[in-house]
Formats: C-alpha cells, sequence, structure tokens
C-alpha cells in the first residue's frame, strides 16, 4: 500500500487539511487519487502563481470546500501578463510580488479570482453556443461564454485546456488572466493613463457622446491610444479641447458599435454597423486589424477584451476616420 499525503510542502495544507484532516491512499495498480479544486492548483507545475494568489486571497479553503464548481484557471504565462495600472510593468508575475500585496491590493486579488469561478459545475460541452451567453461569477458579476468552432471562451479568452476534473467541481485553464468590470466605458476609460486623449475628446463632444457612452448597451468601443490621437493631428489634450464638438463627434461615433464584441466574435471580412451611421472592416491575416472608411490603412487591435459593465473596450493603434 503506497500511501500519498496530500497538500506536503504548501501553505494551502493549512486549510485543506484544517477543513478536512484526511490523507489520501491508493494501490500501486489504481487509479491516481482524485483531488479537490485546491489540491489540483497546487499539483500542476503551470499554475504556480495562481497558487500563490489563492493563498494570498484566503480562497484556499473555498476552493477546497465548495461543491460543484468551475474554475477558469489562468496558468503562469497568464499571470505574468498582468499589468494593473497600465504603466506596462507586469505586477503579479513572481510570487514575490503576489506574496507583497496587502491592503487594498488583496482585496482586489480576491475579486479577480473571484471572477474566475462559477458557482456551478460547467463542462466545455455544456458552455453555450452564445454568442457571449452572460454566467455570474462567484464575485456577483456577469461574464460572458461562448463555445463555437474555434474553442471554447470566456470574455473572448481561449480555454487552453478544458475539463480538468476535480472531486468539487471542473477547471478550464485559460490563456488570460480575466479582470472583473470597474465601471462603465466612461469611467474604465478614464482610469486609463493610455486613454487620457480620448477621455478628453469625449468631454469635449459633449453630452450625447459621454451619454452614449454610459448608456446601459451592451456596446464595444474601439479605443484609440493617447499616440494615436497625436498621430491623427492632436499634438496635446489642449489641441482636443480646442477642437469643433461637431467635428468630433462623428469621428468618436466611428469607434462604437451597439454590441457586445469581444476578440473571438471577429471574423475575417467582418464589417460592423457604427454608432454613427457608418461601417469598420475588421481582418485578421497578421493580427487582428480595423479599418475606417477614412482611413488609407488598418488599425492594429493592440489590446482586446477590456470588460465593462456596459460592453468591452479594445485598444487601437490610430482614430478610426469616417
Amino acid at each position: 500500500m503506497k500511501c500519498i499525503r496530500l497538500f506536503s510542502q504548501s501553505l494551502l495544507v493549512a486549510a485543506a487539511v484544517t477543513a478536512f484532516g484526511i490523507t489520501g491512499c491508493k494501490k500501486d495498480d489504481d487509479k491516481p487519487v482524485q483531488r479537490n479544486i485546491t489540491e489540483t492548483v497546487v499539483a500542476d507545475p503551470q499554475l504556480t502563481l495562481l497558487e500563490a494568489a489563492v493563498v494570498k486571497a484566503g480562497l484556499a479553503n473555498t476552493l477546497a470546500t465548495t461543491a460543484n464548481l468551475t474554475v477558469f484557471a489562468p496558468d503562469d504565462a497568464a499571470f505574468k501578463m498582468v499589468d494593473l495600472n497600465g504603466d506596462g510593468t507586469p505586477d503579479l508575475d513572481t510570487e514575490a510580488k503576489i506574496n507583497a500585496l496587502s491592503g487594498e491590493g488583496v482585496a482586489l486579488l480576491k475579486a479577480v479570482l473571484q471572477y474566475h469561478v462559477l458557482g456551478m459545475k460547467v463542462m466545455a460541452a455544456d458552455v453555450p453556443a452564445g454568442p457571449n451567453a452572460p454566467i455570474t461569477t462567484l464575485s456577483g458579476q456577469q461574464a460572458f461564454a461562448t463555445r463555437n468552432t474555434a474553442g471554447v471562451f470566456i470574455n473572448g479568452v481561449k480555454v487552453k485546456k478544458a475539463d480538468i476534473g476535480a472531486t468539487n467541481g471542473v477547471i478550464h485553464i485559460v490563456e488570460k488572466v480575466l479582470m472583473p468590470p470597474a465601471g462603465n466605458i466612461v469611467q474604465t476609460a478614464a482610469a486609463n493613463p493610455n486613454f487620457t486623449f480620448l477621455v478628453a475628446a469625449v468631454q469635449r463632444a459633449g453630452s450625447d457622446i459621454v451619454n452614449a457612452l454610459t448608456a446601459a448597451g451592451p456596446l464595444t468601443v474601439f479605443a484609440p491610444t493617447n499616440q494615436a490621437f497625436i498621430n491623427a493631428g492632436f499634438a496635446n489634450i489642449a489641441a482636443i479641447q480646442a477642437a469643433d464638438p461637431a467635428a468630433l463627434k462623428p469621428i468618436l461615433l466611428n469607434h462604437v458599435v451597439a454590441a457586445r464584441v469581444f476578440s473571438s466574435d471577429l471574423s475575417e471580412g467582418a464589417q460592423p454597423a457604427t454608432a454613427g451611421g457608418g461601417k469598420l472592416t475588421i481582418t485578421l491575416s497578421g493580427g487582428a486589424k480595423v479599418k475606417g472608411n477614412g482611413n488609407t490603412t488598418a488599425s492594429n487591435i493592440v489590446a482586446t477584451n477590456i470588460v465593462t459593465t456596459n460592453g468591452v473596450i479594445h485598444v487601437v493603434d490610430q482614430v478610426l476616420l469616417p
């Protein structure tokens, strides 16, 4: 008889053993001992940063003892891409950085992790064909799931490996960390230092634009970076504040689509209608791009799937002209 003591050499031992007080044993020729979700995370060498985050956020016991959960689990590569404040520096790429979090940082980490968990067991085959079926997460906020010929997606983020079984649910490994919505489109843009020119343009264009972008939606906004506005001839925010609001309004509306369109919904040659009455053209060859009718070249979509309470934002490197 070969015995395996679970949760060795991990802070997760304390949470799970306190809850269960058990060890698992198996015969050499039996199937491997089944693990709960917390144990499964610990045992996976691709999930070391998730393990550290779960411990730091105080969720180890929840994921060990709660029945019928679904966890969309970001792997280590996903954590290494997280830039919480938009300064270009990863914030959760090492266990040391995660362990150093305190106060508001821990609260944010907990909210982010809860946004990856559903209070029901959902296998990949049971994800609705969608597109973008709303599902309520453990944080109480909605995420959006889709299953299509390209795979399974949550908020446009692809599931890399599905249906990892656990005694209390299932794990799907995803390629990016899902960030819960922090506000509507305007609020989200205002909190991002890369969108100061865009926010200034929205404010200059007037209350009609502000109201349109804070409405219930759903909306999709292709949001130009500050450099995109500079390249379009607005040298600084003062130049935007001096611009004719009537000229800004149709330009801004040309960046808005009256639907929730994640990156997983984009297709080659699609021409979504804009809120300004025009059309954009989507191309995927060589990377996702979007072109306005008035542009000579297509804009790169440089970041995708920023979820807001009323839609989604994709970042573009050109102003899209009607």
